[in-house]
């Protein structure tokens, strides 16, 4: 079982709903610890959520157990971890591996390999609470969460946008402008399921850019999101005439130095409440990726 700890300090007497609701326990989370087999204590003694908290008293929280997916099969391929603690397993995920897993791609995904990590450590919870996802072809860092409440809090950062995430990228041309935000809306690109476009009905979205190196046919971009739309660098370097290189989908896969697109999740940054610091996570750039700078930059 899975257990967390709190004294409250303040004067003033204090619902125990508020004060966990104040230590990042969602309304989800907290409706599972009272519903589905969790417990909550004060100074030792079981307690409803309408119990009025004082100064010094010790909260304790049981979080409900989490029944792992048959559905998920077990990978016994291994992980390059870049971090890990008792709530967070951030991994570089290769190019051309899944995310989740599909009909396509249905037993070597990422979340197969990080549940079958999960087996074979014992975990607590082996149930693989994904946090960020990559496109199969893009590849670099990626968090998961080994409990509910871990996924609670890095899901807050997510829409709180203090979860950081920097993108590397090689675009097609030459791009003069040195930094740029491109602010366009997302969605659907008609008879297409995979597809996005600009399109002013979309959901919004925003990019931003700083160059890095310019090479004689491409430039090396560092990139940030705003947002989190699918494909979104993808759709937004083609939407401005620079598509990334190698991006069959938005571009053309010409390129002889990489057969992918050329996108690589560079580093991650979050804040672990639990440990109480700032989490960044570096995942150094794969082997094609790297020969195609060397090599653009040869031309």
């Amino acid at each position: 079982m899975i257990k967390f700890a709190w004294q409250y300090r303040e004067d003033s007497p204090i619902y125990v709903r508020t004060f966990m609701r104040q230590q990042g326990i969602s309304r989800t989370l907290l409706k599972q610890i009272k519903f589905s087999g969790g417990q909550i204590k004060v100074d030792g003694q079981i307690v409803r959520v309408n119990y009025k908290m004082q100064t010094g008293q010790k909260l304790e929280v049981t979080l409900p157990p989490e029944i792992a997916s048959d559905h998920v099969a077990a990978s016994a391929t291994p992980l390059v971890i870049l971090y890990e603690d008792d709530h967070f397993l951030v991994v570089n995920k290769p190019a051309e591996v899944a995310s989740v897993p599909s009909h396509l791609y249905p037993d070597d995904s990422l979340v197969n390999r990080v549940k079958g990590y999960l087996q074979r450590t014992n975990a607590p919870s082996q149930v693989t609470h994904i946090v960020t996802r990559l496109d199969r072809e893009t590849s670099g860092v990626v968090i998961f969460a080994k409990h509910h409440f871990a996924h609670t809090v890095l899901d807050t950062q997510l829409k709180q946008h203090t979860l950081k995430k920097t993108y590397l990228c090689v675009v097609t041309g030459r791009l003069h402008t040195t930094h740029d935000i491109i602010d366009a809306p997302l969605g659907r690109e008609p008879d297409s399921f995979i597809k996005r476009m600009v399109r002013s009905d979309g959901r919004p979205a925003q990019t931003e850019y700083w160059r890095v190196k310019l090479m004689r046919a491409s430039t090396l971009l560092r990139v940030r999101l705003h947002t989190g739309r699918t494909h979104q660098i993808r759709v937004h370097m083609a939407s401005i005439g620079h598509p990334l290189v190698g991006d069959f989908l938005y571009g053309q896969q010409t390129n002889p130095w990489i057969h992918r697109q050329a996108l690589h999740c560079a580093s991650v940054s979050f804040y672990n409440p639990f440990a109480q610091q700032q989490v960044t996570c570096y995942a150094p750039l794969p082997v094609d990726f790297a020969k195609l700078i060397a090599r653009e930059s040869q031309l």
